[in-house]
Parts: structure tokens; sequence; C-alpha cells
């Protein structure tokens, strides 16, 4: 009999995994495959090449995937069915809409290295979540604010993120429910296209954005996290907020008018004849913002220069999104030129734009709702995922070390 282990059966989404068979014939060849259907019914699978031990076992930590034979991948890659998996239907991207409901995952095991499915093996599932036991999820829905609040599961008090998504709308809350099993107390805050907030990205009103964050400051010092540049303009205009993170983010305003009382910051100017589309239809829109830097477009720069809290930058050198390196060496610059702390940058060569949780599957292409066509995020898939899961760890760090000692988010909330 054939065994396949995966210990334990379930996890959180950001653990590692080890998966085992026992029971093969010495140095047998077998194909590992991975199958995941989403909450929309889209199917993601990954597959891998092995050839089992002397003793007919096969460990994932320790047994490399044969390279060459067609696999999602080669080399000792313990996660690697995870973070290669790839929708069966193009432009699709994996997001959790449910955080209160686990990933399925299907683990099978084929004969020999051909075309699958070959004789099946042995089969096995395992379930991946979002929320640690006692972890509360709290809709939020004072004044304005539409917004889900993560608590850890401990009396507290927490450390508090307000962590904010870029372009997409709605309420993503998978980022947020995985921050508060670390112990961080995570209001994950809707901005547009969900509910009664506007339905699409027009006009922003910072003033949003204060009443969440007055919301959290009355229990917390807040941090900011999220990909875009909202997150850099609420830390130069909003009081309180002590730490930024921004993946990804730019320096200017984009896509839509931002006000705050009497400041107006028109969005970046965009120029269309510089996207580029390739044969199949995927479009490289990198290029096609204008420079900040330069003529009106400065009126987009934001004025970060006012923000009193530190700031992290972490940036993919392959995003092709638009340019993220050159975004955070001028916020460097600007703020340095006002004397104000130098922020952190961390650089991941071959990652692309979204840089998620651990052991998330790169999307190197989907459907941008602004452009109206599919478009290269960027990445080289095991460069991204070893920028996933390091990204994780300095992002907790680092707001671990800028909120030790202040006040936090109490339990009671």
């Amino acid at each position: 009999t054939r065994d396949l282990t995966a210990v334990p059966l379930q996890l959180l989404f950001d653990e590692p995994l080890a998966i085992a068979v026992q029971g093969l014939c010495p140095q047998q060849e077998v194909t590992l495959r991975l199958s995941l259907q989403d909450e929309g019914g889209e199917l993601f699978q990954s597959c891998a090449r092995y050839q089992a031990g002397s003793s007919g076992e096969l460990d994932l930590t320790r047994s490399p995937a044969l390279p060459g034979l067609g696999g999602s991948f080669s080399g000792l890659e313990p996660m690697g069915l995870f973070w290669s998996l790839q929708p069966q239907k193009p432009f699709r991207r994996l997001v959790k809409r449910d955080v209160e409901s686990p990933f399925c995952l299907e683990l099978e095991v084929f004969e020999g290295h051909g075309p699958l499915p070959s004789r099946l093996l042995a089969r096995g599932a395992h379930e991946r979540g979002f929320l640690r036991d006692g972890v509360r999820r709290i809709p939020v829905r004072e004044g304005r604010i539409r917004a889900t609040l993560f608590l850890p599961p401990e009396d507290g008090p927490f450390p508090g993120i307000i962590d904010i998504y870029g372009t997409g709308g709605g309420l993503p809350e998978y980022r947020a429910s995985l921050l508060a099993n670390h112990g961080f107390a995570t209001l994950a805050l809707a901005y547009y296209g969900y509910e009664d907030l506007p339905k699409d990205m027009k006009e922003f009103h910072l003033e949003y954005f204060e009443e969440a964050v007055n919301y959290m400051l009355q229990h917390s010092q807040v941090s900011l996290f999220m990909g875009g540049d909202l997150c850099i303009s609420m830390a130069s205009f909003l009081k309180g907020i002590t730490a930024t993170v921004t993946i990804n983010g730019s320096v200017a305003n984009v896509g839509a008018v931002l006000r705050y009382k009497d400041i107006t910051i028109p969005p970046l100017g965009i120029n269309w004849k510089r996207i580029k589309i390739d044969k199949s239809g995927i479009a490289d829109i990198v290029d096609v913002l204008n420079n900040p830097l330069e003529g009106p477009d400065r009126q987009s720069f934001i004025p970060l220069e006012k923000a009193e809290g530190h700031f992290l930058f972490i940036v993919g050198k392959d995003d092709h999104n638009w340019k993220s390196e050159f975004f955070a060496t001028e916020a460097s610059n600007r703020l340095q030129a006002h004397g104000k702390e130098k922020p952190v940058i961390v650089c991941y060569p071959g990652a692309g734009h979204y840089i998620e949780p651990p052991f998330s599957p790169m999307c190197s292409a989907s459907m941008h709702l602004l452009v109206g066509n599919p478009v290269i995020w960027g990445g080289e898939p095991k460069a991204h995922s070893v920028a996933q899961v390091d990204a994780w760890q300095k992002i907790q760090a680092f707001f671990h070390k800028h909120l030790s000692g202040k006040q936090c988010v109490t339990g009671k909330l």
C-alpha cells in the first residue's frame, strides 16, 4: 500500500507543509499533482516529477523535483507545488474571498513521468486556512467606514494595522486575517467598489481614511500596509501613523483625484501610446505613466516629507505595473532632502507586482480593470516565491520594531 501524507492535514495559508509518500518501489518514477478549486469554480494545478529513494519513500523536504520533464518546477522545493499553481483558464488570479473557510487542496501521486493522468497511486487532501483558532473577525460599519477588523485570540493589547489594497476595489481580507494570526489587530479597509462606497476610482477624499485612522487611534498607534499610493498620502497628511509599508507602491497620486480639506492632488498623467501589446493580446503598461519629476506632473508627487512615521518600501525589480524601484528611490531622495529618516527599501530581483503572503502562486498576467485588457505583472515564479517569504517576515519585523512600546489596540473592540 502507498501512503501519501501531508503533515499536518490543516495549516494556515502562510505556513510551510511537509509532504511525503511511502510504499513506492525503490527508485520508482512518479508525478505529483496538486489541484485547488477557488470559490468561483476556477481550477488551479501544478505538477512535478520525482524519483523515490532506495527505500521506496519520497520526502519533498529531501527529494528534488527532476528538471526537463515538463513539471511546474525543479529542484529541492518543499512548497513548490503550492507556489507554482497555475490557472487552467488564462488570466485568472487566485484570491481568497471568504477567509472563514479554508482552501481545500487535493494531492495526487501518479505512476511514471508521462502525460497525466496515468495510473493513480495515492491521493490525499489538505486544507489551508486563514484564521487561527480564536482570531475574531468583526465587520465594522461605523460612520462611513466599511471594513473588517481582525483581532488576535489573546486579550491584548495589540499593535494596530490598517490594510488597504490598490486597484481592484472590494474588501479583500486574506492579508489582514493572516496578520492577525501573528499578533496584529488588523483593519481591512474598503474604499471603493463595495456596498455603498463609490463604484469606481474617480475621486477619493482622504477624510474617509482619516475616519478609519481615528477609529483605530481610539485604541492604538496605527501602521499602514498596502500596495499603492494611498497609504503614502495617508502617512503624509494624517496624524498618528507610526509606520508605513508599501508593496510596489507609487510616490505619485495615480488613477483618481485625491482631496483633503483644501488640498487637491491630481492624478499622474498617462500616455496610452506607450502601452505595448504582444501577439497574444497581453499588455505591458510599465511605461504608460508620466514622470512625476517633470512638468505639470510634479503636482501629482505626494508630499511624503510631511510624514512623521517610518517607511518600508518592498520592491519587485521585475514589476511591470509601474516603475516601483524608481518610485522608492525618489521617495528616499525626497525624504532625505527634507532632513527626514531614510526609508528602508528592500528590492527583490525576479519578483513581479503582486507580492502576496508566502506560498501564494505568482500571477503573471490577469485582467486590469482600468486598462480593460489582460496585463503582464512581471516576475519569475521561483524568485517571486522567495521574495514573498522574505518580505512577509520583514514586514512583520518592521511593524514590531516601530510599534513596540506604543499604545496598542485592546481586545474589547
